[in-house]
C-alpha cells in the first residue's frame, strides 16, 4: 500500500473553469486533491486529467449545502489518505446566479444564492479550519512549507448589488462578510483566509461563444491565471498575507 501523503488540497466546485485550472495547478505543485462538487460528470474529466499528468486526485460527490453530504466527503478523504493534513482549501461553489427583473424572481432564487453561497461556505469552513489550524507548523518551516490557506472565489457582486443581480448579491455579500469575519478571526492563528473578487468573464468551453469586453484578445478571465493568482496566496508568508484579491481582464471597466 501506497504511503499516505503529508499533506492535501481540496477544491469544492470543479468544472471545466477555475475549479479545474486551480485542481490541475495544485496538483502539478505537488498536492493531491480532493474535488467535490455535486454531479460525477463534473468530477470525472478533472480526475482524469489530473491522473493523466501524474498527479493524484480523488473526485467525490457532494452536495456542500448539506452538512452530512460533507461530512461523508471528509470521511472520505481521511479513509484514503489517513493522516494527511490539508494545506489548502478552495470554495468555488456556483453561487446559485439568477440573472432576473426583481418582481421575477420567487423565494426560491434567494434560497439557492443563499444556500451555496454563503450556507454551503459556512458548513465547508466548520469543517476545514480545525484541519488547516492542525496544519499551522509549530515551528517556522518545520512541518509545512507555506500557510493553511482557505481560498474563496467572490465576484463583483460582493461589493456592489446592480439590477437584475439582486439575490446573487445577497448571497455574495453575505459570502464577503463571512470571509473577512474567518480572515480576522483565524489569521492571527497562521490560517490565511482569502477573498478573491473575480470582475469579468471567465474564459471557460460552455461560454466560448459569449462576447466580453467587444471581443478583444484576453478580454475574458484565464482559469489558469486564476488558478496562478490562487497559487500564489497560498504561498504568501505570513508576514505579508492579502485578505482580498481582485482579478479582471485589462481592458475590463471598474
Amino acid at each position: 500500500m501506497a504511503a499516505s501523503p503529508p499533506f492535501y488540497a481540496v477544491v469544492v466546485g470543479v468544472g471545466s473553469g477555475t475549479g479545474a485550472s486551480v485542481a490541475r495547478l495544485f496538483a502539478r505543485r505537488g498536492y493531491p486533491v480532493a474535488l467535490l462538487a455535486r454531479k460525477d460528470a463534473n468530477l470525472t474529466p478533472v480526475v482524469d486529467a489530473v491522473t493523466a499528468a501524474g498527479g493524484t486526485a480523488l473526485g467525490i460527490p457532494t452536495d456542500v449545502s448539506d452538512p452530512a453530504s460533507l461530512d461523508a466527503a471528509f470521511a472520505a478523504v481521511a479513509a484514503t489518505w489517513p493522516g494527511a493534513r490539508l494545506a489548502a482549501a478552495v470554495y468555488n461553489a456556483e453561487a446559485g446566479f439568477a440573472y432576473k427583473p426583481f418582481l421575477e424572481l420567487t423565494p426560491e432564487d434567494l434560497d439557492r444564492a443563499l444556500a451555496t453561497g454563503a450556507k454551503g461556505l459556512f458548513h465547508f469552513a466548520q469543517r476545514t479550519i480545525p484541519q488547516l489550524l492542525d496544519a499551522v507548523p509549530s515551528e517556522e518551516g518545520k512541518e509545512q512549507q507555506h500557510p493553511p490557506t482557505l481560498i474563496v472565489t467572490g465576484a463583483t457582486a460582493a461589493l456592489r448589488g446592480s439590477a437584475r443581480f439582486a439575490t446573487f448579491a445577497a448571497g455574495k455579500f453575505a459570502q464577503r462578510a463571512l470571509a473577512q469575519s474567518l480572515a480576522r478571526e483565524f489569521g492571527p492563528r497562521g490560517v490565511h483566509v482569502a477573498y478573491a473578487i473575480i470582475d469579468g468573464v471567465i474564459d471557460t468551453p460552455w461560454g466560448k461563444d459569449r462576447v466580453a469586453n467587444d471581443g478583444k484578445a484576453d478580454g475574458k478571465i484565464s482559469p489558469d491565471a486564476i488558478a496562478e493568482s490562487y497559487w500564489h496566496l497560498h504561498t504568501q508568508p505570513r508576514s505579508a498575507f492579502t485578505h482580498e484579491l481582485d482579478l479582471r481582464p485589462f481592458v475590463e471597466k471598474f
